[in-house]
Formats: C-alpha cells, sequence, structure tokens
C-alpha cells in the first residue's frame, strides 16, 4: 500500500559522485569536493605561451613605462616643493639693514618690515638708567630691561599695540616711551606695558648689529 505524505528526500540514496539537480554549480563544487579539475573552453579561448624572442621587449617596454611614472612622479614632487620655497623678493623682505648713524639720542624712528612698523629708540644715558630702576616684580608682564636689549643705547620693539592692534605715538604717554591713542596703553622707555588694557610689552624682533651703526631686522 502507498502511504500518505510527502516523500523524504533523506529517504533517497545517492552516491558521492552523482550530479545534484537544479542546483549551482559552486554548492555541487562544495557536496561533491574532486581534486580533477575541468577547464570549461566553451566561451573562453585559450592562447599559447608568448613567443621566447619576445619576452625581451615586452620587460623593456614594462621597464620604460614604469620608468616614464617614476620620471612623473618626481616632477611633481619637486614642482610642489619649488612652489613652496619662498621667491626673491620674499626673502628680500625677510630682512632689512638699517643705516643708524643719522638717529639722534632721545629719538625715535620707524621703519617697515614685514609690512608691519618697527620702533628703533637711541635711548640716553636717563633712558637706560629710568629703565633699569623699575621693580619688574610690579610689571604686568615681568621683563627686565637687559632682557629686551641687547646694546642698552639701542631699543628695537615692534610697532604694534598688544591690546588690539594700534600703532602707539612714540615719545608720549605717562612713562615717557609710547602711549596707543585707540585705547590708553602706556609703555616705558623699554617698550613695557606700564598702563592701560594691553597685556603684553611691545614684541622685539630678531635683530643682530652687522657693525657699530649698522642694524639688521629679520
Amino acid at each position: 500500500m502507498f502511504s500518505l505524505g510527502f516523500a523524504s528526500e533523506s529517504l533517497t540514496p545517492r552516491s558521492e559522485s552523482s550530479v545534484i539537480p537544479d542546483v549551482p554549480p559552486t554548492v555541487a563544487a562544495i557536496k561533491n569536493p574532486s581534486s580533477k579539475i575541468v577547464y570549461d573552453e566553451y566561451n573562453h579561448e585559450r592562447f599559447p605561451p608568448g613567443d621566447p624572442s619576445k619576452r625581451a621587449f615586452a620587460y623593456f617596454v614594462l621597464t620604460g613605462g614604469r620608468f616614464v611614472y617614476a620620471s612623473l612622479i618626481r616632477l611633481l614632487i619637486l614642482k610642489f616643493v619649488l612652489s613652496m620655497s619662498a621667491s626673491k623678493d620674499v626673502l628680500a623682505m625677510a630682512s632689512l639693514e638699517v643705516d643708524l648713524s643719522s638717529i639722534e639720542p632721545g629719538s625715535t624712528v620707524t621703519v617697515k618690515w614685514r609690512g608691519k612698523p618697527v620702533f628703533i629708540r637711541r635711548r640716553t644715558e636717563e633712558d637706560i638708567k629710568v629703565a633699569n630702576s623699575v621693580d619688574v616684580g610690579s610689571l604686568r608682564d615681568p621683563q627686565e630691561d637687559a632682557a629686551r636689549v641687547k646694546n642698552p643705547e639701542w631699543l628695537i620693539v615692534v610697532g604694534v599695540c598688544t591690546h588690539l592692534g594700534c600703532i602707539p605715538l612714540p615719545n608720549a604717554g605717562d612713562y615717557g616711551g609710547w602711549f596707543c591713542p585707540c585705547h590708553g596703553s602706556h609703555y616705558d622707555v623699554s617698550g613695557r606695558i606700564r598702563k592701560g588694557p594691553a597685556p603684553y610689552n611691545l614684541e622685539v624682533p630678531t635683530y643682530s648689529f652687522l657693525e657699530e651703526n649698522k642694524l639688521l631686522i629679520g
């Protein structure tokens, strides 16, 4: 008698070498592993190995292509580095040579360096004495005068107020140095902030004396 119900596929014996119908090739290959590899030539065309006599030419072409690519990359890198290098005009503006022989004691001259004013003050003996008599501990931005000058006779500072960037007036203010008319900051003869809203002393740029009366800023 025939029993009702569905036939179970697991009850049907099947050998490992049989082909599983309606199963993708990859699934069939996993379920039926085999060491024999069959190449399907239905949609493929197999070419014979290349001619050994032409291998040298092929290697030459490949090597030449890599050399061209390397040269192009090198040129791009050099172009990028050179574009970042400063031009002669920029290098010339980076430093400024000043003749100090015409500056009288007690006077201040203004020069332009890197787009900013620089104050050069030739101080008198009295200016130097006053600058060194100040109690450094009472200053908002404590600095001794000797730390701000290389030669006590000459004071070189950037002429930009450290409050909001205004240009202070020389030989003015309550301390005989500079006075900023924008918000009332007073600097002494050492360029140190003594009164007003400015938080720091006037900046001292990088400079050196080439000769007795030759100054190089920058």
